[in-house]
């Protein structure tokens, strides 16, 4: 469906609702009051009954689309010109805030063969709960509408990114990554009484954790994959992790083949930003056949593990044909790893920097403005 206040526009290259789905008159599109009074310019009217919509059925969500269809009286279906359509984002504390809120939400349409689709990035967002409600119209010849009373509401939310959404959101964070750096380790930032907790309450094991909300609002991972962050960036100067980290002064290292290796399958999660110049880019690492695994398989672009802009693993050519490993140098890689991880199996020592809370992406939002890192599709 297209956006009303810029149904005059959409044969721009530029305009967003470009290339919609046929189901949807464009001439015909335009604003639509939610009561079932007169509009400001007196419009509307209730002239003759019309068929109230029943059993409203929604179906095909996807983060930025949804089919619709109802029942309705045969008698009265020859009269229907056009259906109004109340589309209003359902209010909670967890409401996305990027949404653009000065986009109208009530919309007319012709009337077309049902289902209908009804789609727009501009007014719908992923992972999102919102009400709809219906009405019948049949356009008088002197340009008023005679309405039916709205039917009843329906609530539904909508879908996480699809796989194609994120491939496009791979594509450009590739152009974007830069050379490849080489790297010997992952590490992991915490306080001190993370770690006492892990030896003393967990058995020695860091415990995977469910992805908070940060990055992209359609992120399919958020809230739902369990998993470790590590980084891996190195210094440019030194080839070795920075001393400085937002997420505590104790620091958890472990040789890369560790985690990173032919056994582990590697996925494209994210890519976004803050307000700033840095761009984050969050790939999951999952060993072959495990949870992690399956669950990334179904949702997540797979990426190949010697050839990828963003973290490879390769036999060295010349001398034991060991494994190197090298990472992008120009964005910041949040690595996820979805098994529990043993204290064991790496060190712990603190770090002679500083800890910089203001570059923690804890909960981060994404901005919703940048043109780098957002696809056009709910935010």
């Amino acid at each position: 469906m297209e956006v009303p206040g810029l149904a005059h526009n959409i044969t721009s290259p530029l305009s967003p609702c470009e290339g919609m789905i046929k189901d949807l008159s464009l001439d015909a599109i335009q604003l639509c009051e939610r009561d079932g009074s007169k509009s400001q310019d007196g419009s509307i009217s209730e002239m003759e009954e019309l068929p109230v919509p029943q059993n409203i059925k929604i179906s095909n969500i996807t983060c930025d689309s949804f089919k619709i269809c109802w029942d309705m009286e045969p008698r009265s279906k020859e009269r229907i010109t056009h259906y109004f359509i109340d589309l209003n984002k359902k209010e909670n504390k967890n409401s996305n805030k990027f949404k653009h809120k000065d986009v109208p939400t009530k919309l007319v349409a012709k009337a077309v063969p049902l289902p209908m689709t009804v789609r727009g990035h501009w007014f719908l967002s992923p992972r999102t709960e919102y009400t709809v409600a219906v009405q019948t119209a049949s356009k008088q010849t002197d340009g008023d509408y005679a309405i039916s009373e709205w039917s009843e509401i329906i609530e539904f939310c909508t879908a996480d990114y699809s796989t194609v959404h994120l491939n496009q959101l791979l594509e450009k964070a590739e152009v974007i990554a830069g050379r490849m750096l080489r790297f010997s380790v992952f590490y992991r930032n915490q306080n001190k009484e993370y770690f006492d907790h892990a030896r003393e309450a967990q058995e020695n094991r860091m415990l995977p954790s469910v992805k908070d909300n940060s990055g992209s609002h359609g992120s399919p991972i958020s809230g739902k994959l369990e998993g470790l962050f590590f980084s891996c960036n190195t210094e440019f100067n030194t080839g070795k992790p920075p001393q400085d980290s937002p997420y505590g002064r104790q620091r958890f290292e472990v040789q890369a083949d560790i985690l990173f290796n032919p056994d582990t399958n590697l996925y494209f999660g994210d890519f976004y930003c803050m307000y700033t110049a840095y761009h984050y880019v969050i790939l999951v690492l999952a060993p072959k056949g495990s949870r992690g695994d399956d669950f990334c398989k179904q949702r997540l672009p797979a990426l190949d593990l010697t050839n990828n802009r963003f973290l490879t693993c390769k036999k060295e050519e010349e001398g034991d044909g060991s494994l190197v490993f090298h990472h992008a140098q120009d964005v910041i890689l949040e690595v996820i790893y979805t098994e529990p991880v043993d204290l064991a199996l790496g060190t712990v020592a603190e770090i002679s920097g500083h800890q910089l809370m203001s570059l923690s992406t804890v909960n981060a939002k994404k901005d919703p403005s940048c043109k780098t890192c957002n696809i056009s599709v709910g935010r």
